[in-house]
């Protein structure tokens, strides 16, 4: 696939300005690359880069692949390079890139909405076992990742994931990303509005179109009508969330801004109802916004959240309908609180059809092809032709008929996905890791599984919800800053000069209609064996002190800075 880019006509508008200096948005009238990657999108599209892959990276190797190319392009076509073995997370911010690089790459595979049928897993895991030596994650994105790819594989790997409607465009890069979307779409009894029509629109309009393939920085989008609240809205850079209008009846209200990382901020409400056929039209014209007005001169400030908190909810409103849309929307209300509702949609739950999904809980994501073959085995022994993954890191079975419920939980429970998951299982969620990515200082997957297993033999009876978010590194691609206990890899030395894992501790974050970003004790950092120790102490503390009905979130904002110790 080549494509050719085309001049973009942006709308007259204000200057952009940092502290009195050129912000690098095109709405300025001036598109002189101010870094690195600006140039390197100006000179190529990420999207040609496939051509070069089939026909020359694939048939000469990895040493042929051009480095604008490798750490670059690659990306829009949802490959990354990998860690190499044996570099500790001491040097992650010391090493030139080429000195990181393994010569096997990460590939995410876009299911947007988290949407599969079981050949499309079958074939996933296919790819897995024959070419990623068996492994597979399934990242709070939703999509699956896999890992230890050579660029020799990877146009048979296109070949056979195209061929059942699965591609990996815009999977990564400075594009739009896999649309979040509720797991249970079109299934949920409770469901507000299906907005699955509005996902499907999206990507066959605009995914993989040079009119988007060439943002600031990624471009996160999120579009659920679930009351549960299940895609994490608050901290994506666009999001429609299910709302009854009084007048208009079921749709969206509109989110934009939001993003953690180093810079944590949550989305804010445009405070418009958008219907779900205007979904499409409405998503254009705020990544057209981003496209135009953000921020490309720094890298670190290149996400929508900064245009949008310079220019607050009103004037993007504004600038959406005058220059964009060219029509004001519809004022409309806020979603309600969640009530009783679990977001993550695991266990047993009837469908709107009279069927049933059953949810699994892997640890933090970790499966493997083998596994996820298995699943597909499962689900059509049982009647089921779809599964979905969410934004919590599980797998759902859907479509399942009443009398097979039982042996698909049991099947689920076989490979280590259990319906009915401790909470300490249910609550993890860790991001990739020293293990194979690039930032991370620390190990974080096999980190999760160790205190899940511990805190399961120590406290086994523990009954109330309680995330544990474990990342490799400030990024928060795990969202460190909205779990109960949000841990940030660090890496220092010990009293005998040797380099030990360490974990920041951020504390009582969370989502919802009013969001919160977690507490940050003063200088408290807990060794990573030492994570076991120090959660069953907390959660002790926690049970000890509670009110009643009081969530650990909630204590943990009001606790004494010693209790949380």
């Amino acid at each position: 696939m080549s494509v050719e880019t085309t001049p973009r006509q942006a709308p007259a508008a204000r200057p952009n300005r940092q502290a009195g200096k050129a912000t690098g948005a095109w709405a300025d009238g001036d598109r002189t690359p101010l870094n690195h990657n600006e140039a390197f999108k100006q000179d190529d599209d990420g999207l040609n880069v496939r051509t070069r892959i089939e026909e020359v990276y694939a048939k000469e190797g990895f040493e042929s692949i051009a480095p604008d190319d490798l750490r670059g392009r690659m990306r829009w076509w949802g490959l990354y390079t990998q860690r190499k073995p044996g570099i500790d997370g001491g040097q992650t911010a010391s090493l030139d890139p080429a000195e990181l690089d393994d010569q096997y790459f990460m590939l995410r595979v876009r299911s947007d909405g988290g949407a599969l049928s079981t050949v499309q897993l079958r074939t996933v895991a296919g790819v897995s076992t024959e070419f990623g030596r068996d492994t597979a994650d399934i990242t709070d994105r939703q999509n699956i990742q896999l890992h230890w790819i050579r660029v020799e594989d990877v146009p048979e790997i296109w070949r056979r994931l195209e061929a059942v409607g699965l591609t990996t465009a815009e999977a990564c890069g400075d594009t739009p990303r896999v649309i979040l979307g509720s797991p249970v779409a079109g299934i949920a009894a409770d469901e507000v509005v299906d907005g699955t029509p509005a996902v499907r629109e999206i990507l066959e309009r605009y995914i993989g179109s040079p009119e988007f393939s060439n943002l600031p920085r990624k471009f996160k989008t999120a579009i659920s009508g679930s009351p549960s609240l299940d895609v994490a809205h608050e901290v994506n850079d666009v999001s429609f969330v299910g709302v009854h209008h009084p007048d208009f009846g079921p749709g969206f209200d509109v989110w934009v801004g939001g993003g953690l990382s180093t810079n944590p901020m949550f989305a804010q409400r445009l405070g418009t109802w958008v219907s779900l056929e205007e979904v499409p039209e409405v998503w254009k014209g705020v990544v057209s916004i981003f496209r135009d007005h953000g921020y490309r001169r720094l890298r670190n400030r290149a996400r929508l959240k900064f245009l949008m908190a310079d220019w607050g909810p009103e004037r993007f409103r504004e600038v959406l309908e005058k220059e964009y849309l060219g029509r004001a929307l519809v004022d409309g209300p806020a979603p309600e609180q969640p009530s009783g509702h679990r977001r993550d949609h695991v266990g047993v739950h009837a469908q709107n059809d009279g069927r049933f999904w059953v949810g699994g809980a892997p640890v933090a994501g970790r499966v493997s092809g083998t596994t996820l073959y298995a699943v597909a085995e499962l689900a059509e022994r049982h009647g089921s032709a779809r599964v979905r993954l969410t934004a919590h890191q599980k797998i759902l079975v859907l479509d399942v008929p009443e009398e097979e419920t039982a042996a698909v939980a049991e099947g689920l429970e076989a490979l280590g996905l259990p319906a009915a998951p401790s909470e300490w299982r249910r609550g993890v969620m860790a991001c990739t890791g020293i293990e194979f990515c690039k930032l991370a200082l620390v190990e974080t997957k096999a980190r999760a599984r160790t205190v899940v297993a511990e805190l399961e033999r120590r406290l086994p009876d523990f009954d109330v919800p309680f995330s544990i978010h474990v990342n490799g590194c400030p990024n928060s691609c795990a969202r460190t800053q909205v779990a109960d206990v949000g841990l940030k890899g660090m890496v220092q030395k010990d009293d005998d000069g040797n380099l030990v894992e360490v974990f920041q501790v951020h504390l009582g974050g969370g989502l919802g209609t009013e969001p919160s970003l977690a507490r940050k004790t003063r200088a408290l950092k807990v060794r990573a064996e030492d994570l076991p120790d120090y959660v069953e102490r907390l959660a002790g503390r926690y049970l000890a002190q509670r009110e009643a009905g009081e969530s650990f979130a909630a204590w943990a904002r009001r606790a004494d800075e010693d209790d949380l110790r």
